[in-house]
């Protein structure tokens, strides 16, 4: 199959020149742009352009005609505030000052007339897993953090294939291989599992 184009018409093999071209054209009309000078037209160039001859034209004399604005009216009179005395007499209680200077007593209390005032604790009833700062802590195990927590994965493991049934995925037709138990609980303040 012949080619349609010919090979010398290409204009790729001359990118690069075309490049710089446009580039050289771009800075030449710049750089003559910012060198163009203007110089201002004052009234005496353009008369001496259009001639000797004077133009003469006829202005009308105008007259401003004033309006008299209508007078405007006197403010209005201030309303008159007429004073009520109070029937009612307010009694001001003194607070009394809780400054203490060097001539005043300081009382002193027995321990027997101080009485303990012990306040409820709000017990939280589910705390979210992702606030407990330490991870829980499975009886017998001890370490650092990551041994304690493979201890934990391990002792739940035990605890979840003693006490469930692990033949249910053969039972249900499932096919061999691990199969994954996902185990929810939760532990109450004292520990416990609940």
């Amino acid at each position: 199959m012949e080619t349609k184009k010919n090979p010398n018409a290409r204009l790729e093999n001359y990118s690069k020149l075309f490049l710089q071209l446009g580039l050289v054209l771009a800075l030449t009309i710049v750089y003559f742009s910012l060198e163009h000078k203007v110089y201002d037209r004052s009234i005496d160039n353009l008369i001496s352009t259009i001639g000797e001859e004077e133009i003469i034209e006829d202005i009308p004399i105008t007259e401003r005609i004033e309006i008299e604005k209508p007078p405007t009216p006197p403010p209005s009179a201030p309303e008159v505030i007429e004073v009520v005395e109070d029937v009612a007499e307010i009694e001001e209680t003194m607070m009394k000052s809780t400054e203490i200077d060097q001539n005043d007593a300081v009382e002193t209390v027995k321990i027997d007339q101080v009485v303990e005032v012990v306040e409820e604790e709000l017990i939280v009833e589910d705390v979210p897993f992702a606030i407990i700062e330490d991870a829980p802590i499975f009886p017998g195990c001890k370490g650092n953090k990551s041994q304690i927590k493979k201890c934990l994965q391990e002792k739940i493991m035990k605890h979840v294939s003693k006490n469930f049934d692990t033949n249910l995925s053969q039972e249900l037709g499932l096919t061999a291989g691990k199969k994954r138990v996902i185990v929810l609980f939760s532990i109450d303040r004292n520990g416990k599992v609940t």
